[in-house]
């Protein structure tokens, strides 16, 4: 009986963009289950491609500015069956986000964190978050 290779899983990026103390959080407008409620923005990391290159092509895609990549959260979360989730940790480096596939974005400080209604993907990488951002000057 042939044994078939288990399916690896699709890496998604999200990028937490640190700047001034705070970090961006992005609101999704699809899909509807998602509608709303607000995630680390960034995307799907294309077969062959550097995660850290997909995060910058992604904000650059959805908010139109440059990040560059200083770091990583710890861990990582399943999106859903065959996605999993990782977080960078960004500086913003040139331009203002403009949202193109979201409807709206916010700078949160750490103790803005808990005033939106995060993902569920997103939630475990909070308390990391909330201490870098603390820590910074």
């Amino acid at each position: 009986m042939p044994t078939s290779e288990p399916a690896v899983p699709t890496l998604v990026m999200g990028a937490a963009i640190v700047h001034e103390g705070r970090v961006l959080a992005a609101r999704r407008t699809t899909p509807a289950i998602a509608a709303g409620r607000w995630e680390f923005p960034g995307g799907k990391v294309e077969p062959g491609e550097d995660p850290d290159v997909a995060i910058v092509r992604e904000i650059g895609e959805e908010l139109g500015c440059v990040v560059t990549v200083t770091g990583r959260l710890d861990g990582e979360q399943p999106v859903k069956p065959g996605y999993t989730l990782r977080v960078a940790v960004a500086a913003l480096t040139d331009g203002e986000p403009v949202p193109h596939e979201h409807d709206a974005v916010r700078w949160l400080g750490p103790d803005q964190l808990d005033l939106v209604e995060w993902l569920e993907p997103d939630l475990p990488f909070l308390p990391a978050l909330r201490e870098l951002l603390e820590a910074s000057p």
